[in-house]
């Protein structure tokens, strides 16, 4: 205490000493909150990234033998699709369809989704292309109406987009009844001129 100081106003100087002191604690104890938690967020941002270029380091390496082996599956795909009578036959069929099934589980095993869009699903173009358009009686407009090749993504990246046919505008409730005319064509004139024909048939 100094000679001029009343006990009061020395108690009031170490007060406001003590006030600083607090105030510059509680200021660097935040700096080190903050820092803690950039610190948190890098190495969280880091893991992810980390992550991210092992799965795309992963797709690239396996990508061109996906798509070679997709070559393989479109055709068990076709060798199956085809009618069979013949019961000699059939039991070679059962063989190929147990081996379709094992390629799909190897697929999925690596990553390799197959993308087989059901009728009537609305048409995705980040996942779909449309190869035509045709008028449909069942499917609104914008949804698949047919599958001509289904499309494949690994880890979560297209590698091929499923080929599909697409309802064409003025499709499903808003098409005109087949018996009321059966020969109408949406893409005809106005004037009542009959267009081409267009196969409607998924």
């Amino acid at each position: 205490m100094s000679d001029d100081q009343t006990p009061a106003e020395e108690f009031n100087d170490i007060a406001d000493a003590a006030a600083d002191e607090l105030i510059a604690l509680r200021a660097e104890n935040q700096a080190l909150k903050d820092q803690v938690l950039r610190v948190a967020a890098d190495a969280e941002n880091s893991k992810r990234r980390a992550e991210r270029e092992a799965n795309d380091a992963r797709a690239f390496a396996i990508q061109k033998f996906g798509r070679d082996l997709l070559a393989v599956a479109d055709t068990l795909d076709r060798a199956l699709a085809a009618p069979v009578d013949d019961p000699a036959v059939k039991n070679f069929v059962v063989g190929m369809e147990m081996t379709q099934k094992s390629l799909i589980s190897a697929f999925e095993n690596n990553g390799l989704k197959k993308i087989d869009p059901p009728k009537g699903e609305k048409f995705d173009p980040h996942q779909h292309q449309a190869m035509m358009e045709q008028p449909s009686a069942d499917v609104s407009a914008g949804g698949v109406i047919q599958v001509l090749q289904p499309g494949y993504e690994l880890l979560g990246r297209l590698i091929r987009p499923a080929m599909v046919v697409v309802a064409a505008k003025g499709s499903g409730a808003e098409a005109p009844a087949a018996d009321a005319a059966p020969n109408a064509n949406p893409y005809a004139a106005n004037d009542g001129e009959s267009g081409g024909s267009v196969d409607t048939k998924a």
